[in-house]
């Protein structure tokens, strides 16, 4: 192995990461002044980085340098705070695993990760899981109602059952040869659904809590998985919440593309969409055009992150 040497980072433990160099997965440290930046972030150096490796004096290699990022993931870190937290980086499209039920996937998480993906340009398509199990009437109608919203605002919804094989062909077809980042809520399926695509990858699964309706943590750590038939497959821990960040008030509505399609039509070019009189936006969510869930996930997520995107 060279002293020195570009590669990319595939584990992120938080204390040491695997690079991939040539076909060989090498352990690094970060060098302590990468940390000290100034980026506001609990992960200086994420799945998916493109990094400066070198060996140091003991022989053991660090990072001694990030490439430019020409896209990533990113969410706020915790509540009140105003650090972020970098999901991954450098992907060709992002996935985000949903469910209906056991657990239900809150439509606000779905939307600030859309928003998210919209602000740094990841495409993203939507991951319904467990499509086996919605078989009650409510679970129907949430069902439909669910594809309608999302067909209206444009996003591709792919319908899956890693339980019963449905729709895994079609994820595998869309993940081939391409750079893929996988996210969800714990208990959706996320491990299960990577495990029914690739047999091969070593990925735990575990059981969803019958009293709280929530999943367990299988995945530890973030991690970018080589698949058979080509391309890489990000993995990454359950996420809670997905506050944003570095988003300005007057910014959100354009990556809402189903409210960005009318907001032109607005008697006023500075309207928020939440007050004003002769409001396209609102107009269209009357006519149906825009889902009310979307439209209500817009207007909270106005209120409940003004205080973070100052």
């Amino acid at each position: 192995m060279d002293r020195k040497f570009t590669a990319t980072v595939v584990r992120a433990t938080g204390s040491w990461y695997d690079v991939l160099h040539d076909g060989e997965t090498v352990r690094c440290r970060i060098r302590g002044r990468l940390r000290l930046k100034g980026v506001r972030s609990t992960n200086p150096v994420v799945v998916g980085d493109e990094v400066a490796c070198e060996a140091d004096e003991g022989g053991d290699y660090v990072i001694a340098d990030i490439l430019p990022r020409r896209n990533y993931v990113i969410r706020r870190a915790s509540n009140l705070s105003k650090e972020s937290h970098i999901i991954a980086a450098n992907v060709d499209q992002a996935f985000l695993v949903v469910s209906l039920y056991r657990p239900a996937t809150n439509n606000e998480f779905i939307d600030r990760f859309l928003v998210t993906a919209e602000a740094y340009r990841v495409p993203a398509t939507l991951v319904l899981n467990k499509c086996d199990l919605y078989v009650t009437d409510e679970l129907r109608e949430t069902r439909a109602a669910f594809l309608h919203a999302y067909s209206l605002a444009g996003y591709e919804v792919l319908e899956t059952s890693a339980e019963r094989g449905d729709g895994v062909e079609a994820l595998k077809a869309r993940l081939t040869g391409k750079v893929s980042l996988l996210s969800g809520n714990s208990g959706v399926g996320k491990s299960s659904l990577i495990r029914a695509v690739d047999p091969s990858l070593d990925v735990r699964t575990g059981e969803v809590s019958a009293s709280s309706r929530r999943g367990k943590h299988t995945t530890t750590f973030s991690e970018m998985y080589p698949l058979e038939e080509g391309g890489y497959l990000i993995d990454t821990p359950g996420i809670k919440g997905f506050g944003l960040i570095d988003i300005a008030d007057d910014e959100v509505c354009r990556y809402f593309p189903d409210l960005l399609r009318h907001a032109s039509g607005c008697a006023y070019y500075n309207c928020t969409h939440t007050h004003e009189p002769s409001c396209a936006v609102k107009e269209a969510v009357a006519q149906g055009l825009i889902a009310p869930s979307r439209y209500e996930s817009y207007l909270k997520l106005l209120e409940d992150d003004k205080k973070y995107r100052k």
